[in-house]
């Protein structure tokens, strides 16, 4: 599966501290992520991961384009709801995308533990039906 790394600043350590926690299923599957999630994935939890630009540049709607395309089976994107985004309204897009195209889409780890171990015990293998869906 192609999974989305996701993290605003302030919740960029619970990232760091759920991908080290799964590593044994996230190093499955295709990692991509935003900037500097990324790249502090890549060093922090040596795991393999495609960067974007960071989220205020542009890298949450890279990761909608995919979205929009098919391209994408699971988003993990760890908000900070107290703190004002400048790029908020893409946030609300890609958000809104996940709805549009039925990617299942975590904003808060205790989500993402559910949704990650769903992946691992199968339950997100419907997507796999849909992968023509884009084509």
């Amino acid at each position: 599966m192609r999974i989305a790394l996701i993290a605003h600043d302030n919740k960029k350590e619970d990232m760091i501290r759920f991908t080290t926690a799964y590593r044994d299923i996230f190093e499955q599957h295709e990692l991509y992520a935003t900037g500097t999630t990324g790249s502090r994935i890549n060093q922090e939890v040596s795991l393999p991961v495609h960067c974007f630009n960071s989220g205020p540049l542009g890298g949450d709607q890279e990761i909608g384009a995919l979205v929009s395309r098919n391209e994408m089976d699971m988003i993990i994107f760890f908000r900070d709801p107290l703190t004002s985004q400048p790029h908020e309204p893409d946030v609300n897009a890609l958000i809104r995308l996940c709805d549009v195209y039925q990617v299942p889409l975590a904003t808060n780890m205790g989500t993402a533990e559910v949704i990650i171990r769903g992946l691992k015990d199968g339950y997100l293998d419907w997507r796999k039906l849909d992968e023509t869906k884009g084509e």
